[in-house]
């Protein structure tokens, strides 16, 4: 059979598995040693996969792939992060980042080829959008960087988290996001913590609830304005699900979350959301949902148009929320000489939202 119309068992979590081991006429436990084949061990050639017969071995062989997406670009910055261009099609390459930190291994993987959603100080969403990347896209992002540290490390499974905060929205992929969270929270394949698993959103309401409902992780929403006039420009989806819509969208969450607070993810825009009235306003959002704030300095891209607040000014924002009783940590800036650091994933391309040209940046600096 050709390849191109084999299965890709990449992306099936273990319900999808199971149905497809049922079609061959095949017992369910098959999926779960697949799963571990597959996910554990990095394998992808059937043939390898001992424990089922060889008449099962030589069926898959026939029916089914394990294939994901190429590894096209591999881009090692100073501090040890590590950028992967990924290439998803012909025309269409996406990045995920790998970050280690002393108690944890970091993967921050894309869930979609581009980004509808433009936000005015992120880079990704000059791309304009392109496509959603399937589910196997996705959990092969976590796939292939546990394969290729795994025999550069002489271990197995390095990641220890995952942050879907690359290229994209992910709660405009749901149907697509969501297995492949099911393969990393899944014993078989990666055994994440759901508190280890991180869902960034700008805020796309319905999206929310149905993670909730389906498969609740960690849940980041990248706020960056605390009023609705702010937001509505710097984070446009703010028109359609306003800070009051959002904010009890994130009340609704925590009633299942695994954590007992929502990130909002802040980024330090010099003279635009940065003085001290702001942090007041964010300190009092913060009385409305159980929260913390994680206060990113902006990392710069040409054409954006922003500065990165001084660190002053970040410290000064900081201490106003902690005076408040908010907890709050500043982000500490990694990959930023390799175009790896929160904002920059895009890549070289065009602007193809044209934003830069008809928006003058709103400056805020009456404290």
């Amino acid at each position: 059979m050709n390849e191109a119309v084999k299965r890709n068992l990449l992306g099936l979590d273990a319900q999808a598995l199971g149905r497809f081991f049922e079609a061959l006429g095949e017992k369910p436990f098959r999926a779960r040693q697949v799963l571990r084949w597959i996910h554990q061990q990095s394998e992808s050639d059937f043939a390898r996969m001992s424990d089922l017969s060889k008449a099962l071995r030589d069926k898959l062989a026939e029916t089914a792939c394990i294939v994901a997406p190429a590894i096209v670009g591999d881009t090692p910055a100073e501090d040890g992060t590590r950028k992967w261009l990924v290439k998803v099609d012909g025309a269409n390459a996406v990045e995920s980042v790998f970050i280690p930190e002393t108690a944890r291994a970091t993967l921050c993987v894309s869930s979609q080829a581009g980004c509808v959603l433009d936000c005015s100080f992120c880079a990704t969403g000059k791309q304009g959008f392109n496509r959603n990347l399937t589910a196997a896209e996705i959990v092969g992002q976590l796939w292939s960087a546990n394969k290729i540290l795994g025999v550069e490390r002489k271990t197995e499974r390095i990641i220890s988290n995952v942050v879907f905060m690359g290229m994209g929205e992910p709660m405009l992929n749901l149907d697509h996001v969501i297995p492949a969270l099911r393969l990393m929270l899944d014993d078989n394949a990666y055994g994440l913590s759901r508190r280890r698993v991180t869902v960034s959103t700008s805020g796309v309401i319905p999206g929310i609830d149905r993670l909730r409902d389906e498969c609740p992780v960690a849940l980041a929403v990248s706020l960056h304005a605390p009023n609705d006039r702010l937001r509505d420009e710097l984070v446009p989806v703010n028109r359609k699900y306003p800070l009051s819509a959002l904010i009890a969208a994130c009340n609704r969450y925590l009633e299942k979350a695994p954590r007992d607070f929502i990130t909002f993810e802040y980024v330090m825009l010099e003279g635009v959301n940065d003085t001290e009235a702001h942090a007041r306003e964010a300190a009092a959002l913060a009385r409305r949902v159980r929260c913390k704030y994680n206060l990113i300095p902006f990392n710069p891209f040409a054409g954006s148009g922003y500065k990165r607040s001084s660190a002053e000014r970040i410290r000064r924002f900081a201490e106003i929320l902690q005076r408040a009783g908010v907890t709050v940590t500043t982000r500490k800036t990694r990959g930023d000489d390799i175009a790896a650091a929160c904002g920059q994933l895009a890549g070289d391309v065009a602007d193809r939202t044209r934003r830069s040209a008809r928006r003058v940046p709103i400056k805020e600096v009456h404290a």
